[in-house]
C-alpha cells in the first residue's frame, strides 16, 4: 500500500479564508485526513487562542479526523541578517524571509517552541509534531526540538522521528505561486513530479494559503490530487511516520 500525506501549511486566523477554500477542494476530492500546520501568531497578528471563530473551525476539523502540527510561532525570520551569500539565498530569496527557525540559538528556539506549546495547551489541542517554516531549522533549533517532547519534524525531503533522529524519505510536492513565471513552472513541474515520485512509499503534498489566490494553481492541484488519491491512501504525518518506521523495522 502506498500513501499520500496531504498537508496544509500556514494555518492561522489571518489565512483562514484561503485555507477554507483549499479544504473545500480537499473535501470534494475525498482527501482525508489532512495534517494542518498551525501558526500560533502568524506575522504577529491574531493569536490562535484569542480568536474563537478560528478555534471552532479547527476543532470542527479535528472532529473530522484531521491532525494538527505546530508550524513555528510567528512564521517570520527576525534573526540577525544573513552574513553569507548562501545564507542570504536560503533565508531571503528562497523563503521570502519566513524561515523563522533558520538561524535561532537553542535557547531562542526553545522559547518559541514553549510559546507555541502553551497556545496549543490553552486550547486543549492534541499535538505530536513540529514543522519549521520553510523547512529550515538551525543546529540550535534541532537541539531544542529533540528535547521538546514532540514526536516528529520534517524537511522538504524527509520525515524525522525526534526520539531517535531516524529519517524516512517522503518527498514533498509543492507549488510556488509568488510570481507568474513561478506559477507557470509549478504547473509544469507538479505533473512531472507525480512520475518522479511514483515509487515512493509515502508522498507528501504541501499546500499553502497563497495557492488559493490563483485559479490556475488550484486547477493544477485538483488534477494532481485526484491522480494521487486514485493511487494512494491519504494518511496524516503521524501515521506516515508510523508506517515508515514499521517498514524499516521489517527490513531490519
Amino acid at each position: 500500500m502506498r500513501h499520500v500525506c496531504v498537508v496544509l501549511h500556514d494555518v492561522a486566523p489571518a489565512t483562514w479564508p484561503q485555507c477554507a477554500r483549499i479544504l473545500d477542494l480537499l473535501d470534494t476530492l475525498g482527501a482525508a485526513p489532512v495534517t494542518l500546520l498551525v501558526v500560533p501568531y502568524f506575522h504577529g497578528h491574531g493569536r490562535i487562542d484569542q480568536t474563537p471563530a478560528f478555534a471552532r473551525a479547527i476543532e470542527a476539523r479535528l472532529r473530522r479526523g484531521d491532525e494538527l502540527a505546530l508550524h513555528g510561532y510567528e512564521h517570520r525570520d527576525t534573526a540577525p541578517p544573513p552574513r553569507s551569500p548562501a545564507d542570504w539565498l536560503r533565508r531571503r530569496l528562497l523563503t521570502a524571509g519566513e524561515g523563522e527557525f533558520a538561524a535561532l540559538t537553542e535557547v531562542q528556539a526553545h522559547e518559541k517552541l514553549a510559546c507555541g506549546l502553551d497556545a496549543f495547551g490553552r486550547l486543549g489541542w492534541p499535538l505530536a509534531g513540529f514543522v519549521p517554516p520553510a523547512w529550515l531549522a538551525s543546529t540550535g533549533a534541532r537541539a531544542a526540538l529533540r528535547r521538546s517532547g514532540l514526536q516528529y519534524t520534517s524537511t522538504h525531503a524527509a520525515l524525522i522521528a525526534l526520539a531517535d533522529g531516524r529519517r524516512f524519505a517522503a518527498p514533498c510536492l509543492t507549488a510556488s505561486p509568488r510570481a507568474a513565471w513561478r506559477r507557470v513552472a509549478s504547473r509544469m513541474w507538479l505533473p512531472a513530479a507525480l512520475v518522479s515520485t511514483q515509487a515512493a512509499r509515502v508522498v507528501r503534498v504541501g499546500l499553502h494559503p497563497v495557492d488559493a489566490l490563483h485559479d490556475d494553481i488550484m486547477i493544477c492541484w485538483r488534477h494532481v490530487l485526484a491522480r494521487l488519491l486514485a493511487q494512494r491512501e491519504a494518511i496524516t504525518k503521524s501515521r506516515a511516520l508510523a508506517v515508515l518506521s514499521a517498514m524499516s523495522a521489517q527490513r531490519a
